[in-house]
C-alpha cells in the first residue's frame, strides 16, 4: 500500500469511528491531551530502548492522535487536515531558504541560526518564546540553552563550561554551610542547569542519559531484591553495608 493510500485509509477510519464509536465520538481535545502525552512518553521509552518495533507502533498511535485532533478541528470549523498539512509544508519551505531559496549555509549551526532568525521575523518576541511551558525541566533547560546559543549567548568551549559547574558547586557548598534552605534550593538548581549545559558541550542528551541511568538503577535494584529473597531476606532486613556488597556483586556480574 502506498503512503497516500495508507494515509487516506487512516483518515477514513477516523471519520467512521468518530461517527459510529461511542468512545471516539465522546473525545475532545481536552480528553485527548493526557492520552497524547502518554503516547509520546511511550515513544520515548521505545527510542531509549532502541526498540524499533515499539517505535513503529508508537508512531502509529501518535499519527492517529494527530488525525484525531484534525478531525475535531474540522468539526469545530477551526481548521482542516489539509490546512495542517499545507501549513507545515509552507513552514518547512520558509525556514529552509538554503534549500528552497538563495541562502548559503556552511553547517547545521548556520541552519539553526537562520531558523531562529526567521521565527523572529514571523513575529516571535523572544528567541525563548517557542519553548513549551510544560516541557520536563531537563528537556526545557536544554532547549533554552540551545536557543540562547543561536544569538551568541554561549561559552567558547567545554573547559569554560566545566569551570562554571565547579563555581556553582562551590556556591552550593557555601549555601549548605549557611543552612539556608532557599539558597540551597537556588544553588542546587544552578548546578543542575550548568551540568545540563556541560552535557550539551559533550554532545550528550541529558534527559536521555538520565533516563538510561534510571532504568539501570531500577534493573539493579530489582535484582538486589531478588537476590535477597533467594537468601530468605528482604532488603529492609539488611544493613547498608550488606546491600552495598550485593549491589557491587550485581555490577560485577553485569561486566562479565
Amino acid at each position: 500500500m502506498s503512503i497516500e493510500a495508507g494515509f487516506t485509509r487512516l483518515v477514513a477510519i477516523m471519520d467512521e469511528l468518530r461517527e459510529k464509536c461511542p468512545w471516539d465520538r465522546k473525545q475532545t481535545i481536552e480528553t485527548l491531551r493526557p492520552l497524547t502525552i502518554e503516547e509520546t512518553y511511550e515513544l520515548t521509552d521505545a527510542i531509549t530502548d532502541n526498540d524499533w518495533q515499539g517505535i513503529k507502533e508508537e508512531l502509529g498511535d501518535i499519527l492517529l492522535h494527530l488525525v484525531f485532533y484534525a478531525k475535531i478541528g474540522a468539526e469545530q470549523n477551526k481548521f482542516t487536515l489539509e490546512e495542517v498539512l499545507d501549513g507545515i509544508s509552507e513552514k518547512l519551505i520558509r525556514r529552509h531558504p538554503h534549500i528552497y531559496g538563495d541562502v548559503t549555509v556552511n553547517n547545521d549551526e548556520d541552519v539553526k541560526k537562520n531558523w531562529e532568525q526567521i521565527k523572529m521575523q514571523e513575529g516571535k518576541k523572544s528567541v525563548l518564546s517557542g519553548v513549551p511551558k510544560s516541557l520536563p525541566a531537563v528537556v526545557k533547560a536544554t532547549r533554552i540553552q540551545e536557543k540562547a546559543k543561536q544569538v551568541g549567548f554561549e561559552w567558547e568551549n567545554k573547559e569554560d563550561v566545566w569551570k562554571k559547574v565547579e563555581e556553582e558547586i562551590t556556591e552550593l557548598h557555601e549555601a549548605v554551610a549557611e543552612n539556608n534552605a532557599e539558597h540551597i534550593e537556588e544553588e542546587f538548581g544552578d548546578v543542575m542547569f550548568s551540568l545540563i549545559n556541560y552535557a550539551r558541550f559533550l554532545q550528550i542528551d541529558a534527559e536521555g542519559v538520565l533516563e538510561k541511568t534510571n532504568k539501570k538503577f531500577i534493573s539493579r535494584f530489582t535484582q538486589m531484591e531478588e537476590e535477597a529473597a533467594m537468601q530468605g531476606k528482604s532488603l529492609a532486613d539488611m544493613s547498608l553495608v550488606q546491600m552495598d556488597d550485593l549491589w557491587n556483586e550485581i555490577k560485577r556480574k553485569r561486566k562479565l
